[in-house]
């Protein structure tokens, strides 16, 4: 079993009741959380948009990550969010308002860079948000 940590996040609706179904929904494939942040309001990061509302979760898992990645995205769609990623001319990912966002920031000691997924998530470090979050409950 490996520890996984996920980034939660959501700008759109009742931000808090939001999480707090991901959350429900990815303990059903992961069994109970073993811990779970405090929930804060953050600035949306790379686009001009809402404030979010994020927390990052801990579970523990046997899954290899692109099947993790597999079950987030499946809770994202189920709660209404849409794939549609889009590119600026620079080749920069265009970010928009969502109603829930789910990020592997790691699990255990992998460590890995495709085009799908990389582990640990880049941008534990640029979001100043997620650092004390994770600390918290490490």
């Amino acid at each position: 079993m490996a520890d996984l940590f996920l980034a939660l996040g959501s700008n759109l609706g009742d931000r808090k009741a939001n999480l707090l179904q991901a959350l429900l929904l990815l303990d059903g494939y992961f069994g109970p959380r073993k811990a779970v942040s405090e929930m804060i309001e953050t600035e949306a990061i790379g686009f001009d948009g809402k404030d979010f509302i994020n927390c990052v979760a801990k579970y523990s898992s046997r899954r290899k990550p692109i099947n993790i990645l597999k079950i987030c995205k499946e809770i994202e769609r189920k709660m209404g969010r849409k794939d549609d990623v889009e590119w600026d001319e620079n080749g920069n990912r265009v970010y928009h308002n969502r109603i829930i966002d789910i990020d592997i920031l790691s699990c255990g000691d992998v460590k890995m860079n495709t085009a799908e997924l990389t582990i640990p998530h880049p941008q534990i470090e640029t979001r100043p948000f997620v650092k004390p979050l994770l600390d918290q409950i490490k």
